[in-house]
């Protein structure tokens, strides 16, 4: 489904503030699955999430969706195949646009936007019976301006906006770090609901390593733009997070130091 073939992408090359943000990076990921991704701040998270989305392309390697190479393809012409949930809630969403009308440009991902015949009739029953399965009330807020939701609600509206058109592939960037605990458990509640039910190929990205383990059906640890730990289902399912941080030590050779890693 998703393949990137040795992919590397180097940040100001040829001066004293050169940084390897991916290096050699392999990893495919076949239909269904669900891959959380965990490392250090700077070890090329963010960088791998913008390259498969289009925001910036690798200097060297390949990035395929369904066998197709896509890495010179722009952010706008990826968006049919991949729906992306970012951090900040503010970011997944057009503030000054109502509930429905945020609906009805990613009902049109991949096509040109203009929101003339966006919302009619039987698009607002859908958009009601989709945000009904968030469970907060949004379906009777149609009308209301996204700006003037909640962090929570805003990010739920986002996480339905990037996955109720059945994308290919659904990147998830750090999508619940911003949250209060009440909050970011309701959106991890959603991932969970919606990934399962669509059986969406997700990659989530997350500093929380109890979340990592736990949510999906592999793992991957990241550490100096390189993909250091590949863990399978058959051994996720039983590791734990005094483990995860011992196989980090052993094969980067130093502790993990990142104020932002949640343990648990």
């Amino acid at each position: 489904m998703l393949e990137i073939d040795h992919a590397s992408k180097l940040f100001n090359p040829g001066t004293p503030d050169e940084k390897v943000a991916l290096m050699n990076v392999r990893l495919k990921l076949n239909p269904g699955d669900f891959v959380t991704v965990i490392g250090s701040n700077g070890a090329g998270k963010s960088t791998l999430m913008n390259i498969i989305s289009g925001v910036m392309k690798p200097d060297i390697g390949e990035v395929r969706i369904g066998g197709n190479a896509i890495q010179e393809l722009p952010e706008h012409a990826r968006s049919r195949w991949i729906g992306r949930v970012f951090q900040d809630p503010m970011a997944g969403t057009a503030p000054t646009m109502s509930i429905e009308e945020n609906l009805a440009m990613a009902y049109r991902r991949g096509e040109k936007r203009g929101l003339g015949r966006g919302v009619n009739a039987s698009r607002r029953k859908l958009f009601r019976e989709q945000l009904s399965r968030l469970g907060i009330g949004l379906e009777e807020r149609l009308g209301a301006k996204a700006g003037l939701l909640s962090g929570g609600e805003r990010q739920a509206l986002s996480l339905l906006m990037a996955t109720f058109t059945q994308p290919r592939i659904l990147l998830l960037d750090e999508h619940t770090a911003a949250l209060d605990p009440a909050r970011a458990a309701l959106i991890t509640s959603l991932t969970e609901e919606i990934v399962r039910e669509t059986k969406l190929t997700t990659l989530m990205v997350t500093h929380n390593m109890e979340q990592a383990i736990r949510l999906g059906n592999r793992l991957i640890m990241m550490d100096k733009g390189r993909i250091i730990l590949d863990v399978p289902e058959s051994r996720k399912s039983s590791l734990t997070v005094p483990q995860l941080l011992g196989e980090f030590e052993r094969i980067s050779g130093s502790a993990l130091s990142d104020d932002r890693i949640v343990l648990g």
